[in-house]
């Protein structure tokens, strides 16, 4: 049985830094150095491999809607070459740029995973030896036709992922949705769903950034505070409420809600807690943004909530288009569910 190909593309992150005195960075050719030491490498059970390092590597933090068309295009020119790709990246917007590709590629036929490490390969501790080996392994031998994200012996659906755990080897979650692959003394794949039905040609979409702003709302948050939050050039707000998608009743900050809607700003209404679903219609606090204009967010991630405005927005699409495709599945991103 012939060897899989896979596509490896460097961006950068802690999995190929080096220690300098101020602190992490990235040094171009030092990954490379790593993975010669790696013996698990040339085992006949790791499929054939290819990296290509991206100039310049940058730590995750500077991550850009740029960075993520530059991912996809990489990947539309390499697409027909290759079994599957491998996106090493920083943990810090990991969960934004997986949310990105998972609307930017359509009609997705290979398996992207992105991962990267905690640690970097050149510590002895690291976690990247064990999560690049293993998304190899599972993009040769086990592919899930989507973007996904795998750390720490769990593949993710890409777009239902955050990180929640800052310096821990488990930094990511997937709060609403079952991770679809786990690796212990077997590999288990845990969720079956297919997003693709029927085999298409890949479309890869642009994107380009947005005036999206993101609001927490908290006891006692003033009306100054959100009409800032709704100026000009802002095209779109993410809410974060409480509960199911509960706001305050103060007049003032409903006063803000309603003139934002008016000059069709999209606001979107996520909760606050780690898990679960938004659903307006549970309380008359979140009745009342209902009534305003405010759409549910459902259960999404507020990296997938994002990501995918920024994608919706650069196609130029109607605001009620934009609002009517935010509650509608594009890419797993959304649990089905008639709550609004």
């Amino acid at each position: 049985m012939m060897k899989k190909n896979i596509y490896i593309a460097y961006t950068g992150g802690t999995i190929g830094m080096k220690k300098s005195p101020f602190g992490y960075i990235p040094i171009p050719g030092f990954l490379q150095k790593q993975l010669q030491n790696m013996k698990e490498l040339n085992k006949k059970e790791i499929p054939n491999f290819v990296i290509n390092e991206y100039i310049p590597l940058i730590d995750s933090s500077n991550m850009t809607p740029k960075g993520w068309k530059k991912i996809a295009y990489d990947i539309k020119k390499n697409y027909k070459k290759y079994d599957g790709f491998i996106i090493l990246h920083g943990t810090d917007t990991m969960s934004y740029t997986a949310s990105a590709l998972s609307f930017m590629l359509e009609n997705l036929q290979k398996p992207v995973i992105i991962t990267g490490s905690q640690i970097p390969l050149c510590e002895i501790r690291s976690d990247g030896r064990q999560n690049l080996i293993n998304s190899l392994f599972i993009a040769a031998n086990y592919p899930i036709n989507e973007v996904s994200l795998f750390f720490n012996n769990k593949l993710y659906r890409g777009n239902r992922t955050t990180k929640t755990h800052a310096d821990g080897f488990n930094a990511f979650s997937s709060p609403n949705l079952p991770p679809l692959l786990k690796i212990g003394i077997k590999i288990k794949k845990l969720y079956n769903n297919s997003i693709l039905k029927k085999k298409k040609k890949l479309i890869v979409h642009n994107i380009k950034h947005q005036p999206i702003n993101i609001v927490t709302i908290y006891p006692g948050i003033s009306k100054k505070i959100m009409k800032n939050f709704f100026l000009k050039p802002t095209k779109g707000l993410i809410l974060c409420s409480y509960g199911t998608g509960n706001a305050p009743q103060n007049k003032e900050f409903l006063y803000e809600i309603n003139k934002a809607h008016s000059k069709n700003i999209i606001i979107i209404n996520l909760t606050q807690c780690i898990s679960g679903t938004v659903n307006m219609k549970n309380y008359a606090t979140g009745n009342s943004l209902y009534n305003s204009g405010v759409i549910s967010g459902k259960d999404l991630t507020i990296e997938a909530t994002l990501t995918k405005l920024h994608f919706l927005f650069t196609k130029n699409l109607s605001i009620n288009s934009i609002k009517k495709k935010m509650q509608k599945n594009l890419r797993g991103e959304i649990t089905n569910s008639k709550k609004c």
